[in-house]
């Protein structure tokens, strides 16, 4: 089998080496540096585990994305930071902490050579939604702790699996169609789609996604197992010979114009104009510009993270 393409959901990353690094870990100059030393340790780790040929990481350029809110507005509403003027786009609330931070990890990431790819418009999971639909040549890896890409697993044309970090990189678990599929009671043969209408009909909480009032994860599963998609559910729905129950009819009818508009919101882009940082993809085996690491490296107080880096690529087959 070939080297696979890794695709990490940078924000999800970032976001887990912030608050699972103490924040007493600082640069030389007192700036903290808890985000960009777990965030090396953990793409050194996943390099050496996973021994990509290939390697994007994931940027969100626009963490709330205008179609969505048009669709659900309650769509991460509560995570705005505050009221912006007409015209400014919503600002996310970060840890102060953590934003510096991010700026650091691109600034390494583009010394090294490694790809970053982002696209106007979209969130990181539609990038990696995107490039995981493109790909037609090697396996494909997405490395996230966000649920909602369980649903770009798939087997054709090629493996797209999920090293899903719920519980931290230690114990992260490689989910492919059969194990999502296992693990939410979900018709095997299209687990990554029912996956994404498994969250559409449960809702979401922490995206501002309400669901259908009444029908939760549990619910949700044994619609799509006994009718095979959200569209033979909406068919039972209206066909009054179907074995839905009165109760589950009436929940669904009443929110039908959140199902209608929540497709979008919940699925990933498969589309997106995804533009990447560098002219190709491929993991690079050495820095691309090694005293700026190494500048980078000291000014940050990061030495040792950016060397366990160096000697995972050091590992990979020339």
């Amino acid at each position: 089998m070939s080297a696979p393409l890794l695709l990490l959901d940078g924000a999800s990353m970032w976001f887990r080496s912030f608050y699972g690094v103490p924040s007493s870990i600082t640069a030389p100059d007192g700036r903290p540096v808890n985000a960009v030393r777990g965030f090396l340790d953990s793409l050194a780790l996943v390099i050496t585990r996973q021994r990509p040929g290939r390697l994007v990481v994931c940027l969100d350029l626009d963490w709330r994305p205008q179609f969505r809110v048009d669709a659900i507005p309650s769509y991460k509403a509560h995570r705005v930071e505050q009221e912006n003027p007409d015209g400014e786009p919503d600002v996310e609330e970060v840890p102060d902490e953590l934003s510096p931070q991010v700026e650091m990890i691109e600034d390494i990431l583009d010394a090294f050579g490694i790809c970053t790819g982002g696209a106007a418009g979209f969130e990181a999971d539609d990038v990696i939604g995107t490039l995981a639909a493109r790909e037609r040549r090697d396996p494909v890896v997405v490395v996230s702790g966000d649920r909602d890409l369980l649903q770009v697993v798939g087997d054709d044309p090629v493996s797209v699996r999920v090293l899903y970090l719920g519980r931290g990189l230690t114990n992260a678990t490689l989910l492919g169609p059969r194990e999502v599929a296992e693990r939410f009671d979900l018709p095997a043969e299209r687990a990554g789609a029912a996956y994404a209408e498994l969250a559409l009909l449960r809702g979401d909480p922490s995206d501002g996604l309400p669901g259908v009032p009444g029908i939760g994860e549990k619910t949700a599963a044994t619609l799509l197992a006994q009718h095979g998609s959200l569209a033979g559910i909406l068919n039972a729905v209206e066909d009054p010979k179907s074995s839905l129950s009165k109760g589950v009819r009436a929940k669904l009818r009443k929110a039908a114009d959140y199902v209608e508009a929540a497709g979008p919101v919940v699925r990933v882009a498969l589309d997106a104009p995804v533009k990447l940082s560098t002219p190709t993809d491929a993991l690079p085996l050495a820095a691309a510009h090694p005293r700026r690491v190494a500048d980078l490296a000291k000014r940050y107080g990061v030495g040792s993270s950016i060397a366990r880096l160096q000697k995972a690529l050091d590992a990979l087959p020339g």
